[in-house]
C-alpha cells in the first residue's frame, strides 16, 4: 500500500513518488508545476503570495515572478480548472493564490500494480516527464544563481549536472507492463505539436500510421472505426484525439493500447516522442524519443522511432527490419504534400470530398505514389472509372516508392481496375493476406465477384467485416454477392444490421431497390426513389434503375424520359462516363426491342459524350452490334482488343459476345457459337464493375439467340432459362424481360421438331408466351418486339 497521498476532488497528489493521479490514471505534469501544486495543496485555504512560493521552491536562485504565472496556467489546464469559476486554484488579484478545494491529509490509498511498483522504483517523476513530452526550456533568469559561487563549487555543480544526465539516459526507458500480440489493435492519438508550425498538424499522425502499417504484427484501428466510436461518445467525427479521448476510444473499440506522439522544437532541432499506453490501466508499455537535426529530417526520424517502438511492443526484429522503408520513400519527402494527403484522407473518412486535397498532394510531389492511388479511389467512388484508371496507372508506375504493403495494394488495384488481369489481382491479394493478417479481403472479394465466384466473394467479405464491422461500403459489397446467390433472407438481415447502426449509402439502397423489384413491390421501389432524389451523386443511378424497370415492363416511353433525366443528373456532377453508360444501355434495349435506328442514334450520342472509357466503349460496341451497325461495332472491337489485351472480362466476356452478335448479323450462328465457347461459367456470371456490379448476362443471351438461329430449341431454352434462374444477378436488365420471350420461341421451335402427338413443347411455348405478354400487358403498343410476340402467340394458338 502507498501512503503520503493527499486527495482533493478526483485527484491524488503523491508526495513520495512525486506524481499526480486522477482516479486510477497518472496525470502528466512538469516537475516545477508539480512543486507549485504541492505547495498550494500543503497550504489549503490560505492565501500564499508569489514571493512565498518562489522562495519555497527556488531556494538558491532568482526567478522572475512572471514564471510562476506560467505554472499556475499549467496546473489549471491539468486539473481542468477555470480562473473565473475556480474549483481548485483561486487567484486573488495583486495578492496571490489560494487552494480552495477540500484536501484530505490521509488521501486515498492506492494499491499499486506490479508494473507501477517497478516503474516507481526505477524512475522519478522528473525522468518520466522529460521522456513523455519535449519540454520548453525555462527562462534564463529562472536558472541564474542568486550570488557568485567559488570556482570549486561551480565545478561540483557541473559534476552533479553531468551525473544527473547520466542517470536520465540510463533510466530513459520505463519498465513495460506487457507486450502486444498480433491479435491486439492500437489507436493513434493526434500528435501534440508545440513547434508552432502547422505543417506538422495531421501530417505526422498520417506518417506514423504509414510507418506502423508496414508491420505485419501491429494492427492500427481504422479511421472509420474511430469516427464510429466518436459518434457513440457523442463527440464530433473530427474531434481531436487527445490522449484522454484516444484512451476512451481505445477502450470502447476493444483495443489494447493507444499511441501518442509529440513534436517540439529545440533550437534548430525537432524532438519527437512516441508513447504506447495501455488503455485499460494507463501503464506505459513503451516509449521512444528521437531528435531530427532539421525539418526535412523529421519524417525519417519518426520512421526510425516507430520501428524501435514496433520492436519494443513485441514484433520480431526480423519483420521490423524487413518491413521498414524510410517514411520519405514510403510516402513523400514533401511535408506539404503529406499534409495535403492527410487532409484528403481526413475529409474522405468524414464522408466529404477529399479529392481536392489529394490532387493538391500530387501537384506538390508528382512522384507521390500513394497520392495518385488516393485520387484514383476518389474518382472510383464517384463512378468515374475512366479517370480513376489514369491515376491507378500512375501509382503503379511509381509503386517502388512505397512501403511493401502499399506496393502490394497498388499492384492489386492496378491488376483489378486497369489491366483487368483478375487472376493476378487475386494472387497479389492472397500474397498480401499471407504477409499481413488484416489483408485486402475486400479487394479479393471484388475479384471473386468479377470472376463469378460469389460463394468465395461472400466468404471474403464476411472475413473483412469480422475485422472491420463498421465499414458500410464493405457491407454493400456483401449485399451484391448475397443477391447474386439469391440468399435474400441474408440480404435483409445484413441491411437491418447496417440500418441499426444508423448508417446509409448508395449500395445499401441499390440492394433495397433490387429486393423490391424482385418481389414486384412497386411501393417499396417508389420509396427508394425518394431516397435517391435530390442527392447529387446518388440521383443519377437511381433514375437509371427506374428507367431499366420501366423498360423491363415494356414502358419504353417512360424509360426514355428517365434515361434522359439520369444522364442530365450525371452531367451535373461532372460524371460524363456514368451518363454515357446509361445512354449506351438505353441504346442496347432499343436495338433488342426492334428500334434499330433509334439504337444507333443513342449509341452514337453516348460514345461522343465520353469516348475514352472502357465501359462506355464496350457497351457502345454491343449496342452497335445489336443494331446491326457492323462498321462501328467492328471498329470498336479492334480498339478494345488493342487497348485491353490482358483484361479477363474484355477478352472472355465482352469481345466474344460482340463478335458472336456480328456473326448472327451475317446469318452465321455456328460461328457465333464458336466465338462464345471461351465464355464459360462461372466467369459468365461475373459482375461488371462499371454498371454497379450487376451483370445482364449478355453472352448467355446472345448464345440463346444463336441456338435459336441454329434451330436448336432445347439448347436455346436452356440458355434463356439461365437468365431467368439468376434474377439476383440480372435484376431489371432488359435481357431478363427478353429471356421470357426467348424461352417461348425456343419451345415453339421444339413444337415443329417434336414427335407426333407430343403436346408438351406446345404447352410450354404457350405458357412462356403468356408469361411475356402478361409482363408486358400494359406496354407501349408500338414496340416492334411486342407486335412480333403477339403475332407468334396467335399463330401458335
Amino acid at each position: 500500500m502507498l501512503s503520503g497521498v493527499k486527495s482533493f476532488g478526483s485527484f491524488r497528489l503523491d508526495s513520495v513518488d512525486h506524481c499526480l493521479w486522477r482516479d486510477d490514471e497518472r496525470v502528466s505534469i512538469t516537475p516545477r508545476a508539480y512543486d507549485v501544486l504541492r505547495y498550494l495543496v500543503e497550504h489549503p485555504g490560505r492565501l500564499v503570495t508569489p514571493n512565498e512560493v518562489l522562495e519555497a521552491i527556488w531556494t538558491d536562485a532568482y526567478v522572475n515572478p512572471e514564471v510562476l504565472r506560467k505554472y499556475i496556467l499549467e496546473i489549471r489546464k491539468v486539473l481542468g480548472d477555470k480562473p473565473d469559476d475556480p474549483q481548485f486554484v483561486q487567484t486573488v488579484p495583486k495578492r496571490g493564490y489560494r487552494f480552495v478545494a477540500l484536501v484530505s491529509d490521509k488521501g486515498k490509498e492506492l494499491t499499486a500494480s506490479p508494473a507501477e511498483t517497478r516503474n516507481r522504483a526505477a524512475t522519478s517523476e522528473t525522468v518520466a516527464t522529460v521522456l513523455a513530452e519535449p519540454q520548453v526550456p525555462p527562462p534564463i533568469a529562472e536558472a541564474l544563481p542568486a550570488k557568485t559561487y567559488s570556482r570549486a563549487w561551480r565545478i561540483a555543480l557541473l559534476f552533479a549536472v553531468l551525473l544527473l544526465v547520466v542517470v536520465l539516459v540510463t533510466l530513459r526507458r520505463p519498465v513495460r507492463a506487457a507486450k502486444l500480440t498480433d491479435k491486439d489493435t492500437v489507436v493513434l492519438a493526434d500528435f501534440a505539436n508545440s513547434t508552432g508550425d502547422p505543417v506538422f498538424d495531421d501530417t505526422l499522425k498520417t506518417a506514423l500510421s504509414v510507418a506502423l502499417k508496414q508491420s505485419p504484427f501491429l494492427n492500427v484501428v481504422t479511421d472509420d472505426k474511430v469516427v464510429a466510436t466518436l459518434k457513440l461518445m457523442t463527440l464530433p467525427p473530427d474531434a481531436k484525439l487527445t490522449p484522454q479521448v484516444a484512451r476512451e476510444v481505445c477502450q470502447r473499440a476493444g483495443s489494447t493500447a493507444y499511441i501518442a506522439g509529440s513534436i517540439a522544437r529545440l533550437g534548430s532541432q525537432y524532438v519527437l516522442g512516441l508513447k504506447a499506453v495501455s488503455c485499460q490501466n494507463g501503464d506505459v508499455l513503451s516509449e521512444e524519443q528521437a531528435a531530427a537535426a532539421a525539418k526535412e529530417k523529421v519524417l525519417n526520424t519518426l520512421g526510425s522511432a516507430a520501428s524501435k517502438l514496433r520492436s519494443e511492443l513485441g514484433e520480431s526484429l526480423v519483420t521490423v527490419q524487413k518491413f521498414a522503408v524510410p517514411l520519405s520513400e514510403a510516402t513523400t519527402s514533401s511535408l506539404e504534400a503529406l499534409k495535403a494527403y492527410s487532409l484528403g484522407n481526413k475529409a474522405s473518412s468524414l464522408s466529404s470530398a477529399g479529392l481536392t486535397y489529394h490532387q493538391r498532394a500530387i501537384e506538390l510531389d508528382p512522384n507521390f505514389a500513394s497520392g495518385y492511388a488516393a485520387v484514383g479511389w476518389e474518382y472510383a467512388s464517384m463512378g468515374q472509372l475512366g479517370r480513376a484508371r489514369e491515376y491507378f496507372t500512375k501509382a503503379f508506375q511509381l509503386r517502388d516508392h512505397t512501403s511493401e504493403r502499399e506496393r502490394l495494394a497498388i499492384t492489386a488495384d492496378y491488376y483489378f481496375n486497369v489491366s483487368g488481369e483478375l487472376d493476378k489481382a487475386a494472387q497479389t491479394a492472397r500474397e498480401t493476406i499471407q504477409n499481413y493478417a488484416r489483408g485486402p479481403y475486400l479487394l479479393l472479394g471484388g475479384v471473386y465477384e468479377n470472376q463469378g465466384l460469389f460463394e468465395k466473394a461472400t466468404e471474403s467479405y464476411y472475413q473483412y467485416l469480422r475485422l472491420y464491422p463498421e465499414d458500410i461500403e464493405a457491407s454493400g459489397n456483401l449485399l451484391n454477392s448475397l443477391l447474386a446467390l439469391q440468399r435474400f433472407d441474408e440480404v435483409r438481415q445484413t441491411i437491418q444490421q447496417v440500418q441499426a447502426r444508423k448508417s446509409d449509402n448508395l449500395v445499401l439502397h441499390n440492394a433495397l431497390y433490387a429486393l423490391a423489384f424482385l418481389a414486384s413491390d412497386s411501393a417499396a421501389m417508389a420509396e427508394e426513389q425518394q431516397w435517391f432524389a435530390g442527392k447529387p451523386q446518388e440521383e443519377n443511378p437511381g433514375l437509371s434503375l427506374a428507367s431499366d424497370t420501366e423498360a423491363y415492363a415494356g414502358h419504353l416511353g417512360r424509360a426514355r424520359e428517365l434515361t434522359k433525366r439520369s444522364i442530365d443528373s450525371a452531367l451535373r456532377v461532372d460524371s460524363k462516363e456514368t451518363g454515357s453508360i446509361w445512354q449506351e444501355i438505353a441504346a442496347q434495349r432499343e436495338a433488342a426491342f426492334g428500334n434499330t435506328s433509334d439504337a444507333k442514334q443513342e449509341a452514337t450520342r453516348g460514345l461522343k459524350l465520353y469516348p475514352a472509357s472502357q465501359g462506355v466503349e464496350a457497351e457502345a460496341a454491343l449496342a452497335f452490334a445489336l443494331a446491326d451497325d457492323v462498321g462501328q461495332a467492328e471498329s470498336l472491337v479492334q480498339d478494345l482488343n488493342k487497348r485491353f489485351p490482358l483484361d479477363t472480362q474484355m477478352q472472355l466476356l465482352w469481345l466474344p459476345a460482340i463478335r458472336a452478335q456480328l456473326a448472327l448479323n451475317r446469318k452465321n450462328p455456328s460461328e457465333a457459337l464458336a466465338d462464345l465457347q471461351v465464355t464459360v461459367p462461372p466467369l459468365e456470371f461475373g459482375s461488371i464493375s462499371f454498371v454497379a456490379n450487376v451483370s445482364c448476362l449478355y453472352p448467355t443471351y446472345i448464345r440463346g439467340e444463336a441456338y435459336l438461329a441454329a434451330r436448336q430449341g432445347t439448347q436455346a431454352a436452356a440458355e434463356f432459362q439461365k437468365i431467368l434462374d439468376h434474377r439476383g444477378i440480372v435484376w431489371n436488365c432488359w435481357t431478363g424481360a427478353m429471356a421470357h420471350l426467348g424461352v417461348a420461341r425456343a419451345n415453339a421451335l421444339q413444337v415443329r421438331t417434336s414427335q407426333h402427338g407430343d403436346v408438351a413443347p406446345r404447352v410450354r411455348a404457350l405458357a412462356a408466351y403468356k408469361d411475356f405478354l402478361t409482363l408486358w400487358k400494359d406496354a407501349d403498343p408500338d414496340v416492334p418486339i411486342l407486335k412480333q410476340a403477339r403475332a407468334e402467340y396467335a399463330k401458335l394458338q
